[in-house]
């Protein structure tokens, strides 16, 4: 794909792997529309961009758990920018909790933001791509979908990205011959803000973290191969990462 002149919508672009991939795409000549719940990460985010670069930037507050700020994202991307070549699904949160204490409405939101938001998403965007027959639709997932069984204290957090890898590989398969590019990426542990405000973590923990331009360098492969290549699935994992448990535990979360 020519990159240049593209409108890419880019949900939690507010920090850490959506911004990286949000100014990553800028300097490569893209129109981006940044998504993301808190209005004033929002906005720094946005105006720090608008100074490093020429392209148009747009920052809408999202929270992709509400199917009406899904709407509203929707139509302000398009009517501001015009059609949208490129949707980058990176919104999460991340939940870690052995299942008998995990609260009610930690499994609600769980589902409601790193399932149906990106289900939700790509519904209010695929037909216009389809009519053009053209769009490249990338989805962070999760590494721990690699672990069989998934790692301890992340059932339901995994589980769900157990069944987001699934409806985008089976999407991939039914949209292909409409001219759609789905691509997973299936990252590893990366350092961000929730990592950072751990008092407690291990130098050798802190070594196993990844850059989020680990995770950029994956999004931009995905939109570098020619028209009638596709990557379904990309995994960017830790080095020695330890399968059998998370590489920071449940207790360590608990301490911050």
């Amino acid at each position: 794909m020519d990159l240049k002149g593209k409108n890419a919508i880019i949900t939690g672009a507010s920090r850490g792997i959506g911004k990286a991939v949000a100014r990553k795409l800028a300097e490569k000549g893209v129109n981006v529309v940044l998504a993301a719940r808190n209005p004033d990460n929002l906005k720094k985010a946005v105006d720090d961009l608008q100074k490093e670069t020429q392209v148009k930037v747009m920052g809408v507050p999202t929270d992709v758990s509400k199917l009406d700020d899904l709407k509203n994202l929707v139509e302000q991307t398009n009517k501001e920018l015009g059609p949208i070549n490129i949707l980058i699904n990176n919104a999460g949160v991340s939940s870690q909790y052995p299942f008998e204490k995990q609260p009610l409405e930690d499994i609600e939101n769980l589902a409601h933001t790193n399932y149906l938001g990106y289900v939700r998403l790509i519904r209010l965007v695929i037909n216009e791509m389809i009519e053009r027959r053209q769009g490249s639709i990338i989805n962070m997932v999760s590494g721990s979908t690699l672990c069989d069984p998934i790692p301890k204290t992340f059932v339901t957090y995994s589980s769900l990205k157990v069944g987001l890898r699934a409806f985008l590989k089976g999407l991939f398969w039914e949209l292909r011959d409409k001219g759609i590019k789905i691509t997973s990426i299936l990252p590893g542990v990366v350092d961000t803000d929730l990592t950072g405000k751990l008092e407690n973590i291990t130098a050798e923990q802190q070594e196993r973290l990844m850059t989020a331009d680990s995770v950029v360098d994956m999004v931009m492969f995905a939109l570098s191969v020619p028209s009638n290549a596709c990557p379904l699935e990309l995994a960017v994992i830790n080095q020695q990462t330890p399968w059998t448990k998370p590489i920071i535990d449940y207790e360590q979360q608990q301490a911050k």
